[in-house]
């Protein structure tokens, strides 16, 4: 680091890190490390909006929209894509297509996105039982009990039925660690076993991607749709694209009309996010570096600690001891 020293500041209730030089000045601006989603649109992506070829997109004509859809389901290895507002709705809108019937139950993790910060989505608006198994510190949940988690059908006078399971990579809550190709296949593996489908929540798949070394559409082989969201590291403003299956992505239009998120002249925001692939996707793995980087001298404040040897993508998890970091 060219700085000497940290300092964390609270301003208007967030955690913000300035950055002071060896003379005691002050750097010009604010490093906002709240989130990978407070980017700004560049320069570029705003041009690419402002000039963008749209039409109707609810009625399956925007040009920009078809594009990017598309070129996300190829990247991804899927047969079609589906662009939508969100993370949170392109999650519901898959856990809901595959399970359409009320009662339905899915496996995931119990510090899943999906089961703690989406509001309770799938049960609110979906009927569908959530079934959690242990997060491990990594992301992972053991295979045996997934296995175990999985519903006898031979009891359904008393049990929901089990449709689904869902993994998520990176792995937020557990500080944006990666599930291997492997380990997905041995859920996908799993899944097939037992009749179910297997959901993954791609926030961050991009990420997961570069950190392994892999190629996203490995990484999501097993997986029947995946939610790939387009506003965190790649730094696009709006949306996220669902892939899958055609007759699964046919579905799940008729879902997102359902929950208000078709959208006429999206292509404005599909043009940000072509933009997106072409400038960010490369800056992913100096993200990561810097991360750790971030970490390394953080553990140099007193009362700040970050376990190093998980930082393997781009969040760091800070714990503090000092009551000076509670305010």
């Amino acid at each position: 680091m060219d700085s000497s020293r940290m300092e964390l500041v609270t301003y208007m209730g967030h955690k913000n890190v300035f950055l002071f030089s060896s003379s005691g000045k002050m750097v010009m601006r604010t490093v906002d490390l709240r989130s990978d989603t407070v980017t700004k649109p560049t320069e570029a992506m705003r041009n690419a909006m402002a000039n963008a070829e749209v039409d109707d997109d609810v009625l399956g004509y925007d040009p920009t929209a078809q594009r990017l859809e598309a070129e996300i389901a190829r990247i991804m290895g899927k047969e079609a894509g589906l662009f939508v507002p969100s993370g949170t709705m392109g999650n519901l809108i898959s856990v809901l297509t595959h399970c359409q019937i009320r009662g339905s139950e899915i496996i995931l993790g119990d510090y899943s996105h999906i089961h703690i910060y989406e509001n309770g989505g799938i049960a609110t608006l979906g009927g569908v039982h959530p079934r959690t198994v242990k997060n491990n510190e990594d992301g992972t949940m053991d295979l045996d009990l997934i296995e175990a988690a999985i519903r006898d059908p031979s009891f359904e006078i008393c049990y929901p039925t089990t449709r689904l399971i869902c993994l998520e990579n990176s792995h937020a809550h557990s500080g944006g660690r990666c599930l291997s190709a492997e380990y997905t296949d041995k859920v996908g593996e799993l899944a097939k076993k037992y009749g179910l489908k297997l959901h993954i929540d791609g926030a961050r798949i991009f990420n997961a991607s570069v950190a392994l070394g892999v190629p996203v559409h490995r990484l999501v082989r097993a997986a029947d749709s995946v939610s790939v969201c387009l506003s965190k590291g790649l730094g696009a403003p709006v949306g996220s694209v669902v892939v899958g299956s055609k007759s699964f992505i046919a579905k799940a239009k008729i879902l997102r009309k359902t929950l208000g998120g078709g959208m006429r002249q999206v292509g404005v925001l599909c043009a940000a996010a072509f933009i997106a692939f072409q400038e960010n996707l490369v800056k992913l793995e100096g993200d990561h570096k810097k991360a750790k980087i971030l970490a390394e001298e953080l553990n140099k404040i007193k009362g700040l600690k970050v376990d190093i040897a998980a930082v393997e993508t781009n969040i760091n998890q800070i714990c503090y001891s000092s009551p000076d970091f509670r305010k």
